[in-house]
């Protein structure tokens, strides 16, 4: 074995997968998983711990899974995150951990992501689940949404003995877990829904279809619900739009309602009666990871499907192994192009995309490059439907209806990232409501820190 190399892991094929929803990845095997654990150089100073959001000991994980004690490596992992086979499979751990790893300075970098997955997978497959308290502390927090950061900062609360309450506006629990991130990357029944009842074998409670700022208010939560504190993890579901002509028509969606429609609502499965338009010719305006989810997603409902973006291929944010995927199957990436109108039909339905031609300029504020407008390259793109993948901002429905909740000039509830606090007592946040739209593993990480902070204003003070 070359020690330098990582061991690889299985795929779908790319032409069998780009026709099923099934998942791409296909995971190590046990001997896979333990060769692999065996390239850790066991730092004395784990740099790869420090690159994670949810601090996990990964040095000492991997170092059971060596020693075929995958019992042991769960519960390890168990004690830092509440959602590990989420996390071993949409987190970027090629910029996070992974990017820290000694061994990647002369080699490949351990695959601390599929080590990850694999050991929670094989926690489930022999159904052992995370430790839980041996004592209540009579402390209850209401945790309001029930996605990465609200299901991480419930368990971590609940590890600890408080009670904790989850109010999910839908009428499933997982939030952008299920709604938001396709089958084919993240399975629900065998890996979401599983890892989600972990979370309520610690005692978490979960109510659903509650929207809070309707259902019932923080202040009602706090005042008359007999709640000690509250954690805002409400995400960030309200999407962008590009405001240019045609934006209106018949075909246009927002990411967020396409990927719900598929996702959450199965219009993807024939035996469930909620159809999509799914579209000949699709185009999608966006380079993030939800953009290739929703033409990744496109193309496994038939479509011919175009990405398009103003920046290059090295200025895309979307996850490279994303990028890679998506090209594999077959999507076209029309880079430095920018969209100036959707064209319609009589009936007002997409019948095209006009675009322009973008070349790179000197950096912007992000730190990218400023694209600027060829002038005379206006081109079409033929599409019937376009799919806007361009972000999204918190909902105001919970800041509106909660005195003293300070948002920042973009809507996001302004808290504190050591700890989460808000500017209103007792009432903490994380996640994308408070950081506008982000990955999985930074809403987590919030939640955690979120979590830290309710425990020592409850208990500590």
């Amino acid at each position: 074995m070359d020690m330098l190399k990582r061991v690889p892991v299985k795929e779908q094929d790319p032409k069998e997968r780009a026709g099923n929803f099934k998942e791409v990845c296909l995971g190590y095997s046990e001997e896979e998983a333990i060769a692999e654990a065996s390239r850790c150089l066991k730092c004395k100073n784990p740099r790869c711990q420090m690159g994670c959001p949810v601090n996990i000991d990964i040095p000492a994980f991997i170092k059971e899974v060596a020693e075929r004690d995958l019992k042991n490596a769960y519960q390890i992992i168990s004690r830092y995150s509440s959602l590990p086979a989420v996390c071993g499979r949409v987190c970027p751990q090629e910029t996070q951990c992974e990017a820290k790893c000694i061994r990647g300075i002369k080699g490949e970098p351990v695959s601390i992501g599929k080590l990850e997955r694999f050991v929670a997978d094989w926690a489930m497959e022999h159904k052992i689940h995370p430790e839980a308290p041996k004592h209540k502390n009579g402390r209850k927090v209401a945790v309001i949404g029930s996605g990465p950061s609200g299901l991480t900062c419930a368990g971590d609360l609940a590890k600890d003995g408080f009670e904790v309450t989850i109010f999910e506006a839908l009428h499933e629990p997982g939030g952008v877990l299920v709604y938001g991130i396709p089958e084919f990357r993240l399975p629900k029944e065998r890996v979401v829904r599983k890892e989600i009842e972990n979370v309520k074998s610690l005692g978490v409670k979960i109510e659903t279809d509650v929207v809070v700022g309707k259902s019932v208010t923080i202040d009602e939560l706090l005042t008359e619900e007999g709640f000690d504190a509250v954690f805002i993890g409400s995400g960030a579901g309200l999407p962008k739009f590009m405001g240019i002509p045609g934006e209106n028509a018949n075909g246009v969606f927002s990411a967020n309602e396409y990927l719900t429609r598929s996702n959450l609502m199965k219009a993807y499965d024939d035996s469930y009666d909620t159809p999509i338009i799914a579209g000949k010719k699709v185009a999608v305006i966006g380079g993030g990871n939800v953009a290739m989810d929703a033409a990744r997603t496109a193309l496994r409902l038939g479509a011919d499907v175009h990405i398009v973006y103003r920046r290059s291929e090295k200025e895309l944010p979307a996850r490279a192994e994303e990028v890679h995927h998506a090209k594999e199957e077959g999507i076209h990436f029309n880079l430095l192009t920018n969209p100036i109108k959707i064209h319609t039909d009589e009936n007002g339905w997409v019948k095209g995309l006009r675009c322009v031609r973008m070349e790179l300029g000197e950096p912007d504020a992000s730190g990218r490059r400023r694209p600027n407008v060829i002038e005379g390259s206006d081109f079409m793109i033929e599409a019937d439907t376009v799919i806007m993948a361009l972000g999204t901002s918190p909902n105001p429905l919970i800041a509106s209806t909660t005195e003293g909740l300070a948002l920042n000039s973009h809507g996001c509830i302004i808290a504190k990232e050591e700890d989460g606090s808000t500017t209103k007592k007792a009432v903490y946040a994380g996640g994308d409501a408070v950081t506008g739209a982000a990955t999985v593993i930074l809403a987590m990480g919030a939640g955690k820190a979120a979590a830290k902070g309710i425990r020592e204003y409850l208990l500590e003070r």
